[in-house]
């Protein structure tokens, strides 16, 4: 299953990190799609075993290749839309305005525990929508407009 996500990358090294000042740490993000092979996650859950082998597969994850100064895009994070789409059709559209946790709370709760280098990459992730690719499917991702994402699933 897919799930689109906003990618934020890290752009200096903290370790917990205080949420007032966690917008500090980056100035850009990208999308991402985090890819859940559910038929091993139902078989853990039923086993009552970790899911780490439903999320961390061969790949497993798409990251565009390309991040977006967030001054370019109005400076307030708490404020992006992006979209999915899958062979034109529109599957997934996410408002950063609807997280459950904000950028900065993760940011904060992820440092607690683990010292943030630059270059690392949190995906925050995913709205409602979530569903199967098949073979041959084309994803496209989109971040306040700007195409970040363009692949076939094979």
């Amino acid at each position: 299953h897919y799930e689109c996500e906003l990618v934020v990358r890290i752009n200096r090294v903290g370790k917990c990190i205080e949420e007032r000042f966690a917008h500090r740490y980056y100035d850009e993000v990208g999308l991402g799609i985090d890819f859940t092979a559910r038929d091993l996650q139902r078989e853990a859950i039923a086993r009552g075993l970790p899911w780490e082998r439903a999320k961390g597969f061969d790949h497993s994850a798409a990251l565009s290749p390309e991040f977006i100064p967030l001054a370019e895009l109005g400076g307030d994070v708490q404020r992006l839309h992006f979209e999915l789409t899958i062979d034109g059709q529109v599957r997934q559209r996410g408002d950063t305005a609807r997280m459950l946790f904000g950028i900065d709370r993760i940011i904060y709760h992820i440092s607690q525990y683990i010292t943030l280098k630059i270059g690392d990459l949190i995906y925050t992730g995913t709205p409602a929508g979530v569903g199967p690719v098949h073979p041959g499917d084309n994803l496209k991702a989109s971040l306040e407009g700007h195409m970040l994402l363009d692949f076939d699933i094979r």
